[in-house]
């Protein structure tokens, strides 16, 4: 049995559900609102992409190292995005959060946070992990102050470790957060969503 099961996870008029073909047109949405995939430090697919990239996550679902995730708007059933837990080692209880993106839009709004409250909680309080990680490009500055934010600890650099899509070799720059952690953590992230509320 796979250490990730299928889930759908919901909260503040948001909801995660596993990605599948049926997302494709959503996801190509998505990632045209900003034109995603000009960025040199991300995994968004191009439109003509978007089916080869939701079948290389169900092959990785399959695989037992990723669960991919669509990113719904509740109210509309509009896919915002996606998010994905990776890199799963299941006799460490380890599980990595990444391959995330969000039309711009809806980027700086509660729904990163909001997504990422959700995969902490089912991670540490339903998978019972001792750690969740995130890695990131070491160019991608603002990644690396999202992930910060949720009170992740920088664990170190790892020189030369992939290529973009440009064909350039980046530095990939490691995080964690550990179980002892994260009641902090949720804290940081629920007082977040309540700002966002206000604002709102």
């Amino acid at each position: 049995m796979a250490f990730v099961q299928p889930v759908t996870l919901r909260s503040n008029g948001l909801r995660l559900e596993p990605l599948a073909l049926a997302h494709e047109d959503g996801l190509a949405a998505a990632a045209a609102d900003g034109q995603l995939w000009r960025l040199r430090v991300t995994s968004v697919p191009e439109p003509q992409e978007t089916r080869a990239y939701i079948e290389t996550a169900l092959q990785m679902r399959e695989q037992g190292s990723r669960f991919a995730f669509a990113v719904i708007d509740e109210a509309t059933g509009r896919v915002l995005g996606s998010t994905s837990f990776h890199d799963i080692i299941a006799a460490v209880r380890r599980v990595e959060i990444g391959y995330t993106w969000y039309a711009r839009s809806v980027q700086r709004s509660h729904v990163n946070t909001t997504a990422k409250l959700l995969m902490l909680g089912h991670a540490f309080d339903q998978l019972g992990c001792h750690v969740v990680g995130w890695r990131t490009d070491n160019f991608n500055f603002a990644s690396q102050r999202a992930i910060e934010r949720l009170g992740a600890k920088k664990d170190g650099v790892i020189r030369g470790h992939a290529l973009r899509r440009d064909g350039t070799i980046r530095d990939t720059v490691m995080y964690s957060l550990r179980a002892g952690e994260w009641p902090e953590s949720r804290a940081h992230l629920l007082s977040k969503l309540e700002l966002h509320a206000q604002a709102a």
